[in-house]
């Protein structure tokens, strides 16, 4: 007898430990997100703001190409396996950056957070979409992302009043080790795999096979290749506001704690707001609520050309998190209209391969942009793209089952 379901109330006990094991991941990166800039100029004397963002490049480069080969391996290996090796690959990172007298070994220890991200993230929001089924994808990756981000921005003001406190390291990088050992353990004991899931709803769907998955996601498809452009130049931003918020409170002279706070608000109302925009996504013109929030990103970023005060900064970072709220998991379940379920962790590793490649992208092209043209420069231009890409999407993203 198939006792297999489809549903967030059947399914609701593995759906909360993947919610759990996902708060886990978005801890690792929080961990950084506030300290790792300060350290490369406090402890490592780092000034060029290309050499800053090195950590970050390496991290976007290794998580994009984890994302690929994720999906592309998830019905092979196994999503269950691929998360546990995810979470083997982040029990040396706290270690290595508590240690680190070398800023080579800062990218090492990022080189792996990049392998845990592009494992464990991939397969917590994967395995979440295969369970729920296609009615409430978007409440499923609303709650995936919540979890992740409200935990980035948790922890990051967490880490920004540690260091303020204590010291940049080692203190901040203890809660790396709890978050690591949890996760792992929660995968081994608790977590189960979904391909069965998959299989149950594959007989189900009438969404036409792609041709070439890589292909059609990337380029040839319009709809596809119109989300993973966007989805590019949003993590492009982060990318930038990742590495130059923190140098940018710096130089205007505040302090670790309120370092920690401004760099906290973004992802806290990012993830926060990502509850009610996935449900939205369910309901609403996916089209739109992409258009709409890479818009309304790129007049935030601009914005920050003029700030000065604690309390505009903050305002900066709440109108960018919820303009990132707006497409976050709005990508995903758009990229699922689109896949037949037995192509889609492979359609959604390709698209996450090129969202992730943006932190690279986007902490290369801030790094030298902020090194010849001045940091204000950097973010007029980061801002004018992202204003940009908000318009492919108008002209690109179709309706359902067009190519």
């Amino acid at each position: 007898m198939n006792t297999i379901q489809l549903g967030l109330k059947e399914n609701w006990k593995q759906f909360s430990i993947l919610v759990i094991i996902n708060a886990f991941v978005g801890g690792m990166i929080g961990l950084e997100r506030s300290v790792l800039p300060q350290l490369a100029e406090k402890d490592f004397g780092i000034s060029s703001k290309t050499a800053v963002f090195s950590f970050i490049i390496a991290f976007g480069i290794t998580k994009a190409v984890c994302n690929y080969f994720t999906g592309k391996l998830a019905n092979l290996i196994g999503r269950k396996n691929l998360l546990v090796i995810g979470w083997v690959f982040a029990l040396p990172v706290p270690f290595i950056l508590i240690y680190a007298d070398n800023w080579n070994w800062v990218i090492l220890a990022n080189i792996l957070l990049g392998i845990n991200q592009g494992l464990a993230w991939s397969m917590a929001v994967i395995m979440k979409i295969d369970l729920v089924g296609s009615q409430k994808r978007g409440l499923a990756v609303g709650i995936n992302e919540f979890a992740g981000y409200v935990s980035v921005g948790i922890v990051a003001f967490l880490t920004g009043y540690i260091a303020n406190t204590y010291g940049v390291r080692p203190y901040p990088f203890y809660l790396g080790i709890g978050f690591s050992i949890m996760g792992l353990l929660l995968s081994i004991l608790f977590v189960k795999d979904t391909r069965l899931h998959v299989g149950q709803e594959s007989t189900q769907s009438t969404i036409p096979l792609l041709k070439n998955i890589f292909l059609n996601t990337s380029f040839t498809h319009k709809s596809l290749s119109g989300i993973t452009q966007a989805g590019l130049v949003n993590n492009l931003n982060d990318g930038m506001v990742w590495g130059l918020l923190p140098i940018l409170l710096l130089n205007k002279g505040f302090s670790q704690t309120n370092i920690g706070i401004l760099t906290a608000i973004y992802p806290m109302v990012w993830g926060l707001s990502q509850l009610f925009t996935g449900k939205l996504s369910d309901v609403y013109s996916k089209k739109m609520l992409l258009f709409g929030g890479m818009l309304f990103q790129g007049i935030a970023i601009v914005a920050l050309i003029k700030a000065n005060s604690f309390e505009t900064f903050g305002l900066i970072g709440t109108l960018l998190g919820l303009g990132t709220a707006l497409v976050y998991p709005t990508f995903i379940n758009a990229i699922a209209d689109y896949t037949h379920p037995s192509q889609r962790a492979e359609s959604l590793g390709t698209f996450r391969f090129w969202r992730d490649l943006g932190y690279a992208a986007g902490a290369l092209l801030t790094g030298i942009l902020a090194d010849y043209f001045g940091i204000e420069m950097s973010i007029l231009l980061i801002g004018i793209l992202t204003i940009i890409s908000s318009l492919v999407i108008l002209v690109r993203v179709g309706k359902p089952f067009t190519i």
